[in-house]
């Protein structure tokens, strides 16, 4: 959010629920309010905001298709970025180690992550279609570049801009 409002000069507001994030935030001058974003966004009016990003949080809610619901709600449009649980790295260290993987965009180990829900990225474009939700745009990366070929295997991460 920092970034954005340096670089781009826009204005945002967060939504944090850890009271320690919250103030590391205010204290470098960002606006968060301290709420669940598992119990909605009530407080806010359809169409409130240009963009809703859920970037790394959407496979750590508890009800995935709510939150994506009240953030199409409340915005023109919403970003969403996730790990692709099936990414190769992953794939091969499941395959060769019988372990759960361990890598930049999954960098829990299995006792202690906060991710909820493990899914791909043709999990969340079949599940997009089945909700009618409009993907306008889409990137994947690996090693901080673009992925182009086969992006479910090796698509570190997914980006999708989306739409009612």
């Amino acid at each position: 959010m920092s970034k954005l409002i340096k670089e781009k000069r826009v204005r945002a507001q967060g939504i944090e629920i850890n009271e320690e994030s919250i103030h590391r935030c205010v204290s470098i001058g960002l606006s968060v309010f301290q709420e669940d974003i598992d119990t909605g966004l009530s407080d806010y009016a359809d169409n409130s905001f240009d963009y809703v990003i859920l970037n790394q949080t959407f496979q750590q809610v508890k009800n995935p298709s709510f939150v994506l619901r009240e953030a199409l709600r409340v915005s023109k449009k919403t970003i969403v970025g996730f790990p692709n649980f099936l990414y190769i790295s992953s794939r091969l260290q499941m395959f060769f180690g019988g372990k759960v993987p361990v890598s930049p965009s999954l960098p829990y180990e299995w006792y202690d992550t906060p991710n909820l829900h493990f899914f791909s990225i043709a999990n969340f474009k079949e599940y997009c279609k089945k909700e009618k939700i409009q993907i306008e745009k889409e990137i994947f990366i690996s090693k901080n570049k673009k992925v182009r070929f086969l992006p479910n295997i090796f698509g570190e991460v997914g980006l999708f801009l989306l739409s009612k």
